[in-house]
């Protein structure tokens, strides 16, 4: 170990900060320090608790504690925040792993309680994932449901929606995740014999990655620290990049104010990338005002350069990326080495397309959505498919009203829907006549169309834009978030000259898709393909970084210092996954518009 790393791994009695950079080694100084406190300082092993984020992590720490301890196996504590607070009340209520809410419990909830409701979601895997994230961060936050800014509902709706979902979950008996938080809080906070017990039980605990913790799992570990206040943290406030579930940079300036007598240790120096890519990030990083100043060292003096390429447009940005994948692989270079990295997880799309039709391997991370399986999409050839001719009832309903019409969905009664029954259904109601007439002569001008020209027509003719427009102002969504799809989708039509062709190509993908990932259960030797922050925490010999661009980097909706600075982070985060290649991509048009290179790559020049 260099000199930080034994200082932070000697360190007895008290509360330390551990500042630890990307690669510089924390997992050796938190297993390090837990065997110091068992052979130099004497302590029952029982008596010392380690905290990691996830499951996995808290295996491969323990694993790597073993194997410090030479095949010994010391009866430490290794657990998540979740698995420890879910111990205590455990203890306490005698719950069982039957009272934690099953994923498919808590989805089933959401539909019953949007039914309740009166919901409708147009897609709803998109609406269960954004609710559940919304009570999530309530519950997190500790704030009313009155207060959240909800993006998956009307914002009117979202307080009774929470507490019909938090009603339904108690009637139940179950909990979930946060409601480990919430309860363990509560419990310790009003039984002081409790908290007693536990805070003898854990005498030592050290938390790492303590960036991505949020308020109430930091107020519990205090309280479980007690008066010794032997907390022993490790993180990096440049890396906290998951603000949107609750976690706080800020958390570790507060741990010093609420323990001025902690020391900071600061692991100075990063094993993981070459001069130049540390260099570089490290630029990027300083323009972040609210952080502590570090001066990280790279223990590997030479690299190759970082290499920034512009592309004329996206299609030729994915030319380059397998190309230079191809390249790679036939150096003899393993595909799991290489990463490709992107802000959001409909930007691959084309890449995906082209790596499949070229059989390269490939590992999905965030389990990328089949944007033809979106209800946008699903929309767009409901609409061509009326163009051509066909009139089932399914057809109809998926697009009579949108934009709205006001048909009825008593007109459309019949397995087969004709323009003139639904005339005759309103015979006499002249505005209603016009609408439905209007319909039909924009249905048959889709007949003949390309599908590029098609979906121009269905976004700013027929008004369907406009219609996802209100749909997102209703609901409180974020109709940037909509509007991309729309323009993916737009763009994916281009290369296709019928609607047979494009048709075509989208059940070939699938079934492509659905091959591929097949075969990656089985094939660990495959392309990594993530979003940048599915990619924290791991490391890969070459990486790409693509579109790097004005609205994706930093992403549109970030407009506040603190929220560019999380961006910052967030990029600093991808340039740091590489060990010795990085190429940052940038391109000159997307979606048929001119785009500005990110503001990021002019920072990585200078502090």
């Amino acid at each position: 170990m260099n000199e930080a790393q034994k200082k932070a791994a000697a360190h007895g009695r008290g509360p330390l900060l551990v500042l630890a950079g990307p690669g510089s080694g924390k997992t050796l100084v938190i297993t390090s320090r837990t065997k110091y406190l068992i052979e130099e300082c004497q302590v029952p092993p029982e008596h010392i608790l380690v905290i990691t984020f996830t499951k996995a992590a808290a295996v491969s720490m323990r694993e790597r504690f073993y194997g410090l301890m030479r095949g010994k196996r010391p009866p430490v504590t290794f657990g998540t925040f979740h698995a420890v607070f879910f111990q205590i009340l455990k203890h306490a209520y005698g719950y069982t792993a039957d009272a934690v809410a099953r994923e498919e419990q808590k989805c089933q909830f959401i539909r019953e309680t949007a039914k309740k409701l009166g919901i409708d979601a147009p897609d709803e895997a998109e609406f269960i994932r954004g609710m559940l994230g919304e009570i999530s961060y309530v519950k997190n936050e500790g704030i009313e449901p009155e207060h959240c800014l909800s993006s998956s509902c009307p914002r009117e709706v979202f307080p009774r929606f929470f507490r019909e979902y938090d009603r339904r979950m108690k009637a139940e008996g179950l909990l979930d995740f946060d409601d480990m938080l919430i309860y363990c809080r509560e419990l310790l906070t009003e039984r002081k014999d409790i908290l007693g017990a536990w805070q003898q039980k854990y005498r030592y605990i050290l938390v790492d990655e303590f960036q991505d913790a949020n308020s109430v799992q930091y107020e519990i570990v205090r309280m479980l620290a007690g008066p010794s206040g032997n907390l022993f943290l490790v993180g990096d406030d440049d890396q906290s990049i998951y603000r949107f579930r609750g976690a706080n940079p800020k958390l570790m300036r507060q741990f010093t104010e609420d323990y001025p007598e902690a020391g900071t240790v600061l692991l100075d120096i990063n094993y993981r990338s070459g001069a130049d890519i540390l260099e570089k990030s490290s630029n990027l990083i300083s323009h972040n005002r609210d952080r502590f100043k570090k001066q990280i060292r790279p223990y590997r003096e030479t690299s190759i350069p970082v290499q920034i390429h512009s592309f004329p447009d996206v299609a030729k940005e994915n030319e380059f990326l397998l190309q230079n994948i191809k390249e790679k692989h036939e150096a003899g270079i393993s595909y799991r080495e290489l990463a490709v990295l992107f802000r959001t997880n409909i930007q691959p799309r084309q890449l995906l397309e082209k790596l499949m039709a070229h059989h390269i391997p490939f590992r999905v991370r965030d389990g990328l959505p089949d944007i033809y399986s979106h209800f946008i999409a699903r929309n767009l050839i409901a609409y061509i498919r009326l163009g051509m001719g066909e009139r089932s009832r399914d057809l109809f309903l998926a697009v009579m009203n949108r934009p709205n019409r006001y048909i009825s969905r008593e007109a459309v009664d019949k397995p087969r829907i004709f323009f003139a029954d639904l005339l005759n259904y309103y015979s006499g109601k002249k505005w209603m006549e016009e609408r439905i007439h209007a319909f039909e002569e924009d249905v048959g001008c889709l007949e003949g169309m390309t599908p590029y020209t098609a979906v121009h027509y269905i976004r700013k003719v027929i008004g369907y834009e406009a219609y996802l427009k209100e749909y997102a102002k209703e609901r409180g969504i974020n109709q940037e978030e909509l509007l991309d799809i729309l323009e993916e989708l737009q763009e994916a039509a281009k290369e296709y000259t019928s609607y047979e062709a494009w048709f075509f190509h989208i059940e070939d993908y699938k079934r492509e898709w659905s091959g591929q990932m097949e075969q990656l259960a089985v094939d660990r030797e495959a392309v990594q393909l993530m979003t940048m922050h599915s990619s924290k925490g791991l490391e890969f010999g070459t990486v790409y970084i693509t579109e790097a661009n004005e609205g994706l980097n930093p992403y549109k909706r970030s407009v506040t210092e603190e929220e560019i600075e999380e961006e910052r982070r967030l990029f600093y985060v991808a340039m740091t996954r590489t060990k010795d290649e990085l190429h940052i991509c940038t391109v000159q048009e997307r979606c048929g518009r001119r785009s500005q290179p990110s503001r990021f790559l002019g920072e990585l020049a200078e502090e």
